[in-house]
């Protein structure tokens, strides 16, 4: 594996397998991950949420290629925060985001086929898809149909797991890009993308995850995708207060690091 750039701010965020499960509920409010009872599998989140992203994508890899199906979770997750903000190189990233979308396929179908419960495997699935789709264009994602599997996708994440607070941003996302470049018109016909279901998405996740910085980012660049210049000044605001949130791990620090980049521009 290539030698990733490293996170910015590492040492600040120090966590160990004791730390990461005492914690384990605030940090996985987005994601509503079930806390690991594999002691590796946990020493492998306490890498992640110390933005030792490579590494934990290198220890869940090989917990998955020793049969904890689990471990692609961990890795998947690390390779797509890794590749949305510290990833430079386009192709590098748009490779990470298809290396995801395609493990995370095979990881919920191995998970049907042994009856385990795994919403994760195919929300990252959908992430990974959605970035890759932005990476490329919203326009030709969707004319290649990935935005159906991105939708399909997520609405399993949420049959799977109804508090995953995460999908439900990527669905209210989807919602408004579909909307933003293809009209409401087209929109709902082709793609069942509407309005109030993308506000409906954004509002359900923040009541989920009150403080998520991600989920303010998301609902402000969706009102001003779906209502323009009428939306500005409370997009921004959002923003504002995503950029005042005090991070929990290295994740949430880049959250909140992008939210301050962008108001600054």
């Amino acid at each position: 594996m290539t030698k990733w750039t490293p996170f910015p701010h590492l040492g600040e965020y120090p966590y160990d397998a004791v730390s990461v499960k005492k914690h384990w509920a605030k940090l996985h409010a987005g994601d509503a991950e079930p806390l690991p009872t594999n002691e590796k599998l946990l020493e492998a989140w306490a890498l992640f949420h110390s933005g030792e992203f490579q590494k934990a994508a290198e220890l869940g890899l090989d917990l998955a290629n020793s049969g904890l199906l689990a471990g692609l979770t961990v890795a998947n997750k690390a390779t797509c925060i890794y590749a949305n903000y510290l990833e430079a190189n386009e192709s590098a990233k748009l490779a990470l985001f298809m290396d995801v979308a395609q493990r995370a396929e095979k990881q919920a179908h191995d998970a049907a086929i042994s009856a385990e419960s795994l919403p994760n495997a195919y929300y990252w699935q959908a992430y990974a898809l959605g970035r890759y789709s932005q990476g490329i264009s919203v326009a030709k994602a969707l004319a290649r149909g990935l935005g159906s599997k991105v939708k399909d996708a997520l609405e399993k994440t949420i049959e799977l797991q109804p508090k995953h607070a995460d999908a439900h941003i990527a669905l209210g996302t989807f919602h408004a890009e579909v909307i933003d470049k293809v009209g409401s018109l087209i929109g709902s016909m082709t793609y069942g993308a509407k309005k109030d279901a993308s506000f409906n998405f954004f509002a359900e996740a923040l009541r989920i995850n009150t403080t998520s910085a991600i989920a303010m980012i998301e609902q402000a660049n969706g009102w001003v995708m779906l209502e323009g210049e009428k939306r500005l000044a409370e997009a921004t605001k959002l923003y504002e207060i995503a950029s005042a949130t005090q991070p929990l791990d290295a994740m949430e620090r880049l959250d909140i690091d992008l939210a301050k980049a962008e108001l600054k521009d």
